[in-house]
């Protein structure tokens, strides 16, 4: 196999540490520089933002992002990236249409726990190997040698695109969500004042991108602020939806053999079990930002114990969260195929009003979750930006020389961002083809992550978890249950999330994430071989120091325990 090292000589010229011994990347010769480092093993348990750059160091980076955020922030973040409760406000009529009630409900309380199963084995992972590649660069560390090059690849394309395609959903979610609360107001019962023409709805995409792009470049250090705020925005809207729409109940309220019992699947023409199943989309979509925060690892002071705590924290307080919300709209919500039949394909600002019975008092209850939209696309376009310029740091994109560069002054990756940006609003143009554009987007999204997060699961599975050994966030005995319970989630949701939420299809409502997700993995594979076997290295690391180094902070750790 080609060595590993090759074509990074670049990268390596640019680091001090690195310049004095570009042999640092041999196995020996890292061992011998992680314990000439002050003799302490490396890893958050000696403290501070040394150990975890030391650490980042011998997987053969050079720190180059501010370590600014603490645990609390971390997963404030990550509850941005799911926003409870706007993911599921914008994605409400998966489950109209597959069975109403008992699919909103449990929908979410099932996908939620098997989401919870990701999160921990994904945790586990990372807290081996904290690092912004991701679930790509564990990929890579994983896999054996004979396949990790073509495996990291795959899986770095598809967390790549899963980013970039969910945070496109996020804001066109949020456009058409607008363009929903605007119709609050009528011009005639059941006619909206808002025609929502597709330019009309491009140019508002348009204006929110830039928004987010803009805030998250120039205002990065503020971020975690911002992330801190949204939480209490978050349950501050929560708590005035919930208590209005109860106390008030317009049109009356339905019992609990309904809210927690009803399920009509007439709508969708699937069998039964199926569009159950399809209106699964509805939970996925919002938990699909599980595996982003690892992109933020080298902007935290404790990565390997502080991002995997924040992944689960986060899984348990988005699944009360979003049952504190659905549950009420349930209680309160107008006839099921009544929501399902809207063109606007948005039935919560329709349920809220129906509740309300006052267009000014409908709008203040969607205000909150508008503005948590707009925290949301914020906190994506961080983390695809991240994930991006991790892994045009390693070649993997072409041009990476411009990707991989840091803007020192806003530290931020600032041209990958861009180049994410010009992307999407690229992609966007899509709607003026098919309404049916932010059903293929939060598809695609979805069902490249799922299956970037599958690949270093599935082989730290088949491996033995041999090398989560030495975790600090260790599952023991249970790390292999929820290794199966993910890999089992993955194998329903690739093909599941391709069907078309109802049938019969006509074009204009075909789900397009099929074609795109294929037409991906074929230019990926191709890509690879054309261009990528020759010039792709992987990342310049070596597992062995890697592990050792995490080994050490283990035993370090057991160590002062034991004292």
């Amino acid at each position: 196999m080609a060595d590993p090292l090759r074509g990074n000589d670049a990268y390596l010229a640019q680091s001090d540490t690195f310049a004095a011994d570009k042999d640092l990347h041999r196995p020996s010769v890292a061992k011998e520089r992680h314990f000439s480092l002050g003799a302490k093993p490396l890893g958050e348990n000696n403290g501070g933002h040394n150990s975890a750059d030391d650490l980042l160091e011998i997987m053969g980076y050079k720190a180059e992002l501010l370590r600014s955020r603490s645990t609390l922030q971390v997963a404030f973040m990550s509850f941005v990236l799911a926003s409870i409760p706007y993911g599921l406000a914008t994605t409400l009529y998966y489950p109209m249409v597959g069975g109403g009630p008992a699919n909103i409900i449990w929908g979410w309380v099932a996908v939620s726990l098997i989401i919870l199963c990701v999160a921990a084995s994904l945790g586990e992972i990372t807290s081996v190997y904290p690092t912004s590649g991701g679930v790509y660069y564990q990929t890579f560390m994983l896999a054996a040698p004979s396949y990790r090059l073509i495996m990291s690849w795959i899986c770095g394309w598809a967390f790549v695109v899963g980013n970039i395609t969910i945070t496109l959903a996020v804001n066109f979610g949020t456009t058409l969500f607008f363009a929903a609360c605007i119709n609050v107001f009528e011009s005639e019962p059941g006619v909206g004042i808002f025609a929502a023409e597709p330019w009309q709805i491009y140019l508002i995409f348009f204006a929110i991108t830039l928004l987010c792009n803009a805030v998250s470049a120039l205002g990065n250090r503020w971020l975690p602020y911002l992330d801190t705020f949204a939480i209490f925005w978050t349950f501050a809207g929560l708590i005035c939806i919930v208590v209005c729409v109860l106390a008030i109940a317009k049109n009356g309220r339905h019992d609990a053999a309904y809210v927690f019992g009803e399920f009509d699947p007439s709508n969708s023409g699937w069998p039964a079990g199926w569009s159950f199943c399809v209106g699964l989309l509805h939970a996925a979509y919002a938990t699909s930002s599980t595996g982003m925060i690892i992109s933020m690892c080298e902007e935290v002071q404790q990565p390997a114990t502080q991002v995997p705590k924040a992944m689960v924290a986060t899984i348990v307080l988005n699944t009360i969260a979003g049952l504190i919300f659905l549950i009420p709209l349930v209680f309160v919500m107008p006839d099921q195929a009544e929501l399902a039949a809207l063109v606007s394909a948005q039935p919560v600002p329709v349920i809220i009003k129906s509740a309300i019975g006052s267009t000014g008092g409908s709008i203040a209850l969607l205000l909150p979750l508008l503005v948590l939209a707009l925290f949301c696309g914020i906190g994506c376009t961080t983390a695809s930006s991240r994930c991006t310029w991790a892994f045009a740091r390693d070649g993997a994109i072409p041009g990476s020389k411009w990707w991989k560069q840091i803007n020192m002054k806003l530290d931020v990756p600032l041209n990958a961002m861009m180049m994410i940006m010009v992307v999407e609003l690229v992609l966007g143009l899509l709607y003026f083809g098919s309404a049916a554009a932010f059903n293929a987007f939060s598809g695609v999204g979805v069902i490249c992550l799922t299956a970037s997060y599958a690949c270093p699961i599935v082989i730290n599975l088949i491996t033995g978890r041999k090398q989560v050994a030495v975790a600090n966030f260790k599952l023991g005995k249970l790390g292999w249950f929820c290794n199966v319970v993910s890999i089992c989630w993955s194998a329903l949701a690739l093909p599941l999330f391709c069907m078309p939420t109802a049938i019969p299809v006509v074009p204009e409502y075909m789900n397009y994430a099929s074609v795109v997700f294929f037409a991906f993995f074929v230019v990926a594979t191709a890509w690879y071989f054309v261009w990528g076997k020759k010039n792709y290295q992987g990342p310049p690391t070596h597992e062995d120091a890697v592990l050792e180094a995490r080994r050490g902070s283990v035993i370090s750790h057991q160590d002062k325990v034991q004292f």
